[in-house]
């Protein structure tokens, strides 16, 4: 018998709930990314819990492994169609985060780190002494 859900949001929580399942994904909304780029934007994960979280996302249709001919082996991962779908989501949750982080601290500068995913005001950066390349 099929799983029922209380109310839909937990549809959704099932499939990118976690720590760590959106962060991959607000990444992925950036193009293509290898394991290893992924790493490297998100330090704190274990090779283990990535590899882990990556094989539940294409499980679920979120993204796409693809895989290259090629010595030594390579191997991406992107969003589906059925992925890009959550960009909306995603980016909500972007924003909340931002006014989670205003309201409790006053600032974005120092709370959040250097990224392409981060909007952080270059005037709050100039007063934090980073660079905008920093």
């Amino acid at each position: 018998m099929a799983k029922k859900y209380n109310i839909s949001v937990e549809a959704t929580l099932e499939v990118i709930g976690g720590k760590w399942k959106c962060v991959i994904l607000c990444h992925l909304t950036h193009g293509k990314k290898r394991t290893s780029d992924l790493r490297r934007l998100m330090p704190a994960i274990t090779q283990k819990m990535l590899t882990q979280q990556l094989r539940e996302l294409e499980e679920d249709g979120i993204v796409n492994r693809i895989s290259y001919n090629e010595v030594p082996p390579r191997v991406e991962y992107e969003l589906t169609e059925y992925g890009w779908s959550l960009e909306p989501i995603l980016n909500a949750l972007c924003n909340w985060g931002e006014l989670h982080i205003l309201k409790e601290h006053g600032s974005l500068s120092g709370m959040l780190e250097r990224s392409i995913l981060n909007k952080i005001p270059e005037e709050e950066e100039s007063t934090s002494g980073k660079t905008a390349l920093s």
